[in-house]
């Protein structure tokens, strides 16, 4: 299966680079390649698009803006968006406007081909008419991580937090007190989970927002661990503590 795709920057070397990645992966197409969220649209509207490589601050129209015209159109086989951009603190628009995927500047191939593969997965979720039984995201039941020379098989649902050490990363799970110790960075593991289920509070800290069992204004606990909200990650909090008012 190809998927046409669009990508949309307004920065020349961003876009660049997405439509270098488009172009090197063998299941997508590069229908084309847009500055403007308003160009973008008219292409939308004129060819079948099945994948929106999509970044949020633009000029005119925002990627956001853009996600949600697009989400009120009649039917719901039009093309999905994968967000990308330079800034953290949008994770909860992208849910709002069901993203795919939420892709952090500046990324690797190996990060942009795993958010590219949640909408391969869609498309073929959607040819066999089981897209409103279940997601991507719902088929990803559990991750694996490298632990020295063994590939490790870890239930999303079991995750509590994970803590960033440097070149390691911490992922502390339920009903254990041992915490599985694997090399990767905690942006990696960003990329990986669903913005759904997980969010970035710190950056030594991304949190399962199923867990959190209480908030403050700078603060969130997981049972009896407290996990002070960083400044560059509080726009995001604070989206998210309004739901609990």
């Amino acid at each position: 299966m190809i998927l046409n795709c669009i990508a949309v920057d307004d920065e020349p070397l961003a876009l660049g680079l997405v439509c270098s990645f488009i172009e090197q992966t063998p299941f997508l197409r590069l229908a084309g390649s847009f500055s403007s969220g308003v160009t973008a649209l008219t292409m939308i509207h004129e060819q079948e698009i099945d994948l929106i490589f999509l970044d949020i601050q633009m000029p005119d129209l925002t990627g956001i803006q853009l996600a949600r015209i697009l989400d009120r159109q009649p039917g719901s086989n039009g093309p999905r968006v994968i967000f990308t951009t330079a800034f953290n603190n949008f994770a909860l628009e992208g849910y709002k406007v069901d993203a795919l995927d939420y892709l952090l500047k500046p990324f690797n191939y190996e990060e942009f081909l795993i958010a590219a593969n949640k909408g391969r997965a869609y498309a073929e979720l959607v040819k066999t008419g089981q897209q409103s039984v279940v997601s991507p995201e719902q088929e990803e039941e559990y991750i694996f991580l490298k632990v020295e020379y063994h590939l490790v098989r870890v239930a999303i649902k079991d995750i509590l937090y994970i803590e960033g050490l440097k070149d390691y990363v911490k992922v502390y799970l339920e009903n254990t007190d041992k915490a599985i110790l694997t090399l990767t960075s905690l942006k990696v593991l960003e990329q990986k989970l669903s913005a759904k289920i997980f969010m970035r509070v710190h950056r030594s800290y991304i949190v399962s927002l199923e867990k959190v069992s209480s908030v403050t204004k700078n603060s969130l606990n997981i049972g009896t661990l407290s996990i002070t909200v960083g400044d560059q990650y509080k726009d995001a909090f604070n989206t998210y503590l309004s739901r609990w008012m």
